[in-house]
């Protein structure tokens, strides 16, 4: 059984692949200054509940979150067992980064990249959208070809509460309308429609200069509901599509791992 973990700004996802399916699935809110002894009772816990807690065979790691990556690495070691594949820029990944400077790219990109080559070969744009709103191009090859990144969804709300003296936090959901008749309702209509035209826009423009035929959209991202029900941008919405390249990459690499199966 496989446990792969890939740890964001804002969350940590992980999952437990078993037998060919995604047994199950967690997503855990991002806390920089948990030890790692903190986050292995939990993890510890997680497993317990799902009667899985010595079942581990193997574990793989991407993180954008470097202290906690060694936290991470020694949660496996010191409560799994296990040593996990990390993936970096010398990882093994199936991927070929074609970007200026390839060692500056998250691992997440690659990840994403990986798994959208996997699951929908063929021309991809994938639309991640979490602390940041990114948007992954991707060859028929499984390249990466480039990113654009743009501020997530939930920062932009923060920003708009906290530097704007008479506009407060409001909940990330569409208004009745996009001509709001008060202060929450416009706010919400900026965030969730001209989000939606940000990604609209935006994949429509990346598709143009690319000059691609038949490229696939494909939403991920722990926001992308928020968007998808306004929108008919996406071709396919994949919540876990992160876990989804751990899981290609790791297998990937397993054969080259001794001690460790899928």
């Amino acid at each position: 059984m496989l446990l792969a973990i890939d740890i964001g700004n804002t969350h940590i996802t992980l999952g437990l692949f078993d037998k060919g399916v995604w047994r199950r699935q967690w997503r855990l809110r991002t806390v920089h200054d948990k030890t790692e002894d903190e986050y292995g009772i939990y993890i510890k816990t997680l497993l317990w509940e799902e009667e899985v807690s010595d079942r581990i065979d193997a574990a793989i790691l991407s993180s954008v979150v470097p202290p906690l990556s060694t936290a991470f690495v020694a949660v496996c070691q010191r409560y799994l067992g296990r040593e996990p594949l990390v993936v970096d820029s010398q990882t093994n990944t199936g991927v070929r980064i074609l970007t200026d400077n390839p060692a500056e790219v998250g691992a997440d990109r690659i990840v994403n990249t990986a798994a959208a080559h996997a699951l929908y070969p063929g021309p991809a744009i994938v639309v991640d959208m979490g602390t940041a709103t990114t948007f992954d191009v991707v060859s028929a090859k499984g390249e990466l070809v480039g990113v654009a990144i743009a501020p997530g969804l939930g920062l932009a709300a923060a920003a708009l509460s906290n530097k704007a003296a008479q506009l407060g936090r409001v909940s990330l959901e569409a208004p009745p309308s996009a001509i709001g008749q008060n202060t929450v309702h416009a706010m919400q209509s900026g965030l969730i429609f001209g989000y939606t035209a940000l990604v609209e826009g935006m994949v429509k423009r990346l598709i143009s200069e690319w000059g691609e035929q038949d490229v696939q959209v494909i939403g991920t991202g722990g926001l992308i509901s928020i968007i998808n029900e306004h929108t008919d941008i996406f071709d396919h919405i994949e919540p876990w599509l992160t876990l989804d390249g751990l899981r290609v990459i790791y297998q990937l690499n397993a054969s080259g791992l001794p001690g460790q199966n899928s």
